[in-house]
């Protein structure tokens, strides 16, 4: 039964995700100690600034001790390893990111949620535009290429493809930003937004402004790979026999191209989407970082730097989660897209 299967993949999704999410705990233990110690000192000096200053250097002792086992035990410091793992992984999965240890929000606040649905949006907002731009364009070349294969334009486009592709993201972002931002001076080398930002409408024309230099770069780094993919997938199905006959019945070539081929395509084309938007949801380190983008991939490395756990934690969190539901979610529809697969049926 297709439902059991539904049912089987969302427990392994979820299994493999406690479990991903126990593995970063782990490697991140030490230095989330570490990070946590400090803090705890900190506080207590706050702590013993605000005291009476006329208690005895014994008793000051005795309080500092105090407070120190107390803060100690109130983050599981004083339990063994496995078990401060563990309880720090749990509260993870149970959404309780607590506060970033020196990051903030740009309206100064420290929980991680509001830090990370600040940066979320920016992300989906850049890479998804690029993708589906993405899409689009290399569907439509890669559907002209499939149907002239091996003419001026399939050599050309090749050609393309190979020299465009294996250029680096970062590079050729550098070089857009020289060119067109520096040299041209037509659009901004940079951020989210002009400071300060506009109101109203001019807020988000200002917004896409600012995105056209990345979007840009994303667009012709990506649409050559994604063209040439859809060419070979969609030329190999135009050699299949039901093709052929569909040819010979005196079908239009058009009908066949985009009704019969697209129809079996349609699984893999959709797979390489689905799989290159769950991919940029996480960001792109180095290509925010270049553009200035306040998203996830910045974010990621800013608390990296910065060793701000908490947030390197619900940063993974969310990624991870997408993915993982994206993967699962993706895995569920293969089956109604291609009648040819009988997932988790019986012959």
């Amino acid at each position: 039964m297709y439902w059991r299967y539904c049912l089987k993949r969302i427990i392994y999704g979820l299994i493999t995700f406690i479990i991903l999410i126990f593995i970063f705990s782990t490697l991140f233990n030490t230095t989330m100690e570490k990070t946590l110690k400090s803090q705890i000192e900190e506080e207590i000096r706050a702590e013993t600034l605000k005291m009476d200053t006329k208690m005895t250097p014994e008793e000051m002792t005795h309080f500092i001790a105090e407070r120190r086992t107390f803060k100690q035990h109130l983050y599981h410091l004083d339990k063994p390893i496995w078990n401060r793992i563990v309880w720090r992984a749990i509260n993870v999965l149970s959404l309780n990111f607590g506060k970033a240890t020196i990051m903030k929000s740009s309206a100064g606040e420290t929980d991680v949620w509001e830090i990370i649905s600040e940066c979320l949006p920016r992300t989906i907002l850049l890479f998804t535009t690029a993708i589906c731009i993405n899409i689009i364009l290399g569907l439509l070349l890669g559907l002209k290429k499939a149907q002239k294969a091996g003419g001026f334009m399939d050599k050309l486009t090749s050609i393309g493809t190979m020299v465009v592709y294996g250029m680096p993201s970062w590079w050729l972002g550098m070089l857009v930003i020289m060119f067109f931002a520096y040299q041209l001076r037509l659009f901004p080398s940079g951020s989210l937004h002009s400071i300060p930002p506009p109101t109203g409408l001019a807020y988000y024309i200002d917004l896409l402004y600012h995105m056209a230099l990345p979007v840009l770069t994303l667009v012709v780094i990506g649409f050559w790979g994604s063209s040439y993919l859809i060419r070979n997938i969609v030329l190999g199905i135009l050699q299949e026999d039901y093709i052929m006959a569909t040819r010979t019945r005196g079908i239009p070539e058009r009908k066949v191209l985009y009704g019969h081929a697209m129809r079996t395509a349609a699984p893999p084309i959709v797979t390489m989407a689905l799989l290159s938007l769950l991919a940029s949801v996480g960001g792109n380190i180095i290509f925010e970082g270049i553009f200035s983008w306040p998203g996830l991939g910045n974010l990621y490395w800013i608390s990296i730097e910065q060793n701000d756990i908490p947030v390197l934690m619900g940063n993974l969190f969310i990624t991870t989660a997408l993915y993982m539901a994206g993967l699962v979610i993706l895995d569920l529809i293969y089956g109604f897209l291609d009648p040819r697969i009988k997932v988790g049926g019986r012959r």
